[in-house]
């Protein structure tokens, strides 16, 4: 089958072995892989495509994945928490954010990196893993503001 490309925002927290990504996947319904892997599931490309505006949190630990989508969530909330985290990123100081009740970052400066604890919780009748809290750091702190920047204009 052909690979199908996803595009859309996404911001990635972490590191290559465990991470929290924040992500509004985007499927072309015109491409190839979309087309020949739609008419195998017997539906119309639009159809095997989606809508493009459900917002999902993926999490990895050592190659073990899960994630779950976040029904409801807006464009203009995934912004506010980028907004939050650059904020506090240029304070420097030890702090919490929040996006919805469904992830909290606690981070705390290491000299020109951050140690992110990720407490993600993934909503009710979810048949992944429950609760979880994960190490992302250290981050450095320059590549998570360009993250956070490019991850915002990702939105517009």
């Amino acid at each position: 089958m052909s690979p199908i490309g996803v595009s859309g925002p996404e911001l990635v927290i972490g590191t290559d072995t465990a991470y929290v990504a924040l992500l509004r996947p985007e499927i072309d319904p015109a491409e190839p892989g979309v087309i020949t892997a739609a008419r195998q599931a017997g539906v119309t490309p639009e159809e095997f495509a989606g809508p493009g505006n459900i917002w999902a949190l993926m999490i990895d630990v050592d190659g073990e994945g899960d994630g779950f989508e976040l029904p409801g969530a807006r464009d203009v909330e995934a912004d506010d928490f980028a907004e939050q985290l650059q904020r506090a990123l240029a304070a420097g100081e030890p702090f919490t954010a929040e996006a919805g009740n469904f992830l909290r970052l606690d981070a705390r400066p290491s000299g020109d990196s951050w140690m992110v604890t990720a407490h993600v919780t993934p909503p009710e009748g979810h048949d992944g893993a429950g609760a979880q809290a994960l190490e992302l750091g250290p981050l450095p702190t320059a590549e998570l503001l360009a993250d956070l920047e490019e991850f915002r204009r990702d939105l517009v």
